[in-house]
């Protein structure tokens, strides 16, 4: 007898992660560097070898826990050594039925599998067919969807959106993303890119340059980076023109009114470390050198560090009061490095996001992601529910 069974692999800029995921369990998770600056080839090879390593350990388990030794022990045949560790061509080896599902960074068209652009952090990676070419190393079938998609089906399946018939899921730390769910599915929009929730227009950003090149976007106050910048602008004086944090202005953005991934360079579950910590105008030892230690600071109640959050905090609030406005989930859940904070950035994030729902809206849930970094995982695996599609 087999059983189904799913390679989860979540793809992002600086790492690829993969597990196993049978009857909802999560298990056997290995995280890998990603070989971004080596381009896409590079790319898929280590997913398909670190996929080919899941299923290895995970047949092997199984086959201790059968007294029998899985299908394992034919690793070594076929593409990245998925000849023996398979079976046939349906996927099937001596205990599973294996698929592939995958959360990648880019705007992914889920129906084609064809990354439809992709920012520079993997070089090469627009136009890649992920379907085909996974396809092809495995001997597999493949499904496909961007990353922050990933996590918000995730965390609609098995973390703190579970039982609401719609969600929004924002990813806030090196860049600022998301993903709506609407009954049970997956909105996608028309060109797969559905969910850039960081390049929403907010006044607390005007003139300011955003990482899609464009200005003036929510991303560009808000993100992790962005919070930063703000401080050092704020510490030289050159940041008259910024709302403090007790200022209407901060909330006035809905008024004035690429994606971001959790593992790339784009709402990861972290504050942005990777990208900011060379900045050059962080050469004193008093100085944060990137987001984690300004968070640190803020902590220890560095005026300059708590109002550089407070502005980042309620610009995104206030987006995500429009934004809510005009979607009307039944819950918004927060993840990505930013979530990770204390009360310093939840509590003006509640404040202006709370400020800015019409009536109608008032009382949506603002609530932090369960899953972390797992949510992807178990979103992907998910892909392959019947009840799990995407709505365009």
């Amino acid at each position: 007898m087999t059983l189904p069974a799913t390679v989860a692999v979540d793809v992002g800029g600086t790492k690829i992660r993969a597990g196993s995921v049978i009857d909802g369990e999560l298990a056997h998770v290995r995280s890998v560097p990603t070989p971004a600056t080596a381009g896409a080839r590079a790319v898929l090879d280590t997913i398909a070898e670190v996929a080919a390593a899941v299923i290895a350990e995970t047949s092997g388990a199984r086959g201790a826990e059968t007294g029998g030794h899985g299908s394992a022990a034919t690793a070594g045949r076929g593409s990245a050594g998925f000849g023996g560790l398979v079976g046939g061509g349906d996927g099937s080896g001596s205990d599973f039925v294996w698929r592939i599902g995958i959360g990648a960074a880019g705007v992914i068209d889920p129906s084609s599998g064809l990354v439809v652009s992709a920012t520079e952090s993997l070089p090469g990676w627009a136009g890649t067919d992920l379907v085909a070419e996974l396809s092809a190393r495995t001997g597999l079938p493949v499904r496909v969807v961007n990353d922050v998609h990933a996590h918000a089906l995730g965390e609609a399946a098995a973390g703190a959106s579970r039982g609401a018939r719609s969600c929004l899921l924002v990813a806030a730390g090196t860049g600022i993303g998301g993903g709506f769910i609407a009954d049970g599915h997956l909105l996608t929009g028309r060109n797969s890119a559905a969910g850039h929730i960081g390049h929403v227009p907010v006044a607390a950003a005007a003139g300011l340059g955003c990482p899609c090149s464009g200005t003036g976007h929510v991303e560009a106050i808000a993100s992790g980076p962005a919070v930063l910048e703000t401080y050092r602008r704020l510490a030289s004086g050159s940041a008259e023109r910024v709302p403090g944090p007790a200022e209407p202005a901060a909330h006035e953005h809905s008024r004035n009114q690429e994606s971001a991934n959790p593992s790339s360079s784009s709402s990861g579950p972290n504050l942005g470390s990777d990208h900011d910590a060379a900045a050059a105008s962080a050469n004193s030892a008093s100085v944060p050198a990137n987001t984690r230690e300004l968070a640190a600071a803020a902590s220890a109640g560095d005026a300059l560090a708590i109002r550089a959050f407070d502005i980042g905090a309620r610009a995104l609030g206030s987006a995500l009061g429009g934004i809510v406005n005009v979607l009307s989930p039944e819950v918004v859940v927060i993840g990505g490095g930013l979530a990770e904070m204390d009360g310093i950035w939840w509590g003006p994030l509640r404040e202006a996001f709370a400020a800015d729902l019409i009536p109608a809206a008032s009382g949506t849930q603002l609530v932090k992601a369960e899953l972390g970094q797992d949510a992807a995982l178990i979103g992907a695996a998910g892909l392959w529910n019947d009840e799990r599609g995407e709505k365009h």
